[in-house]
């Protein structure tokens, strides 16, 4: 039985809490947050025998053998590389550190280590997902010419004009931290290495300090480009829209529905279609689970738990976020300096040893 505790009450209680014991081998022995009361009410709700006010003794515990985070991005490094130094695992959430410094030194702990570890970027798992990425590569649109990715909601921290990490590039948040995060974990997932970008971020206009918006041009190492249009201040938004366009046909995932995980759609049309044809999708998973984000979630679990047992690394781990965190990082430089930046390939990134 793996023993995990969890460090933060909130998503890691509505969330991962559920995800983590749908899966027979593990046991969520603990939780600790920032308030010891309101842990201990939340812990004791959801028969976690073990609550902390403080996260430092949860790592501590010798009855903890593995650790998942979900706390603000500026938090996680700290928290993470004391896990490992104490020879835990870890399963942490996106982004994965405020900036690449931490990211980078994240990255060189869990190497040190060689402990397994997982990030939590939750679209590839859902179902629609899997199918889209086995459907382009098995060359259901033949060779891919362009991705359009067009993701316009407004979340509850710009409707409630809340200053917290979700608006707050700063702090490693912000709508790159939040969404986009998603975006360059996902496309890289699709099409392979990102050689190059450039990106403008706005805010809201009498607030610009509330990051909201991004606009960004990328182009794959492969050849294809991909147009990105991504804010969280759009009322009524049209939702969550991947497009890729091929030489043979198109393929399209969407969702217009609020829920960010679950409702996607998938569509395909090969020449000489003049119209989309529906792909049937079931998950029988999720219909389980009052919170669509349970089922992909757990799917990420049961390969931390086979990587734990296994003694062997899994996928996304800590180099897939950092490879987000490389994207992110040459994002903001590209709004900075009004500017197009080369990046580095997945392979030279690895170079951090």
């Amino acid at each position: 039985m793996i023993r995990l505790g969890i460090v933060g009450s909130n998503y890691g209680r509505t969330v991962q809490l559920p995800a983590f014991r749908a899966d027979p081998r593990c046991a969520v022995v603990a939780m600790a947050g920032s308030d010891l009361a309101r842990t201990t009410a939340r812990a004791r709700e959801a028969g976690i025998a073990k609550a902390y006010g403080d996260w430092r003794a949860l790592v501590d515990d010798n009855e903890v053998d593995a650790v998942a985070i979900a706390t603000l991005p500026s938090l996680q490094a700290e928290i993470a590389m004391a896990a490992l130094a104490r020879g835990k695992p870890v399963f942490i959430e996106k982004p994965m550190a405020a900036d690449l410094a931490q990211a980078r030194a994240m990255l060189r702990a869990a190497q040190a280590t060689k402990l397994p570890t997982m990030i939590d970027f939750n679209f590839p798992p859902i179902m629609a997902w899997l199918r889209a990425k086995d459907m382009l590569d098995a060359g259901a649109v033949g060779r891919l010419r362009h991705v359009a990715v067009h993701w316009h909601v407004e979340n509850r921290a710009v409707q409630m004009r809340l200053r917290n990490w979700k608006t707050d590039g700063a702090t490693g948040g912000g709508v790159l931290g939040n969404f986009v995060s998603h975006c360059l974990h996902y496309l890289e997932w699709f099409g392979g290495p990102i050689s190059g970008l450039s990106a403008r971020i706005g805010g809201l206009p009498d607030d610009p300090q509330v990051e909201t918006t991004v606009t960004m041009a990328l182009q794959y190492a492969a050849g294809p480009q991909v147009s990105l249009s991504m804010s969280c201040a759009s009322f009524l938004g049209a939702g969550h829209r991947i497009e890729f366009f091929g030489e043979d046909g198109t393929l399209m995932l969407e969702n217009a529905t609020l829920d960010y995980m679950r409702g996607f759609t998938l569509h395909y049309a090969k020449r000489p279609a003049a119209t989309f044809t529906p792909i049937p999708v079931d998950d029988p998973d999720d219909a389980q689970y009052p919170d669509g984000r349970i089922a992909p979630v757990s799917r990420l679990a049961k390969r931390f738990f086979d990587a734990i047992e296994q003694g062997t690394t899994t996928s996304p781990g800590f180099a897939e976020g950092y490879r987000v965190q490389v994207l992110i990082d040459a994002a903001r430089r590209s709004h900075q300096q009004g500017a197009w930046i080369a990046v580095p390939t997945e392979t030279q990134v690895q170079e951090t040893r």
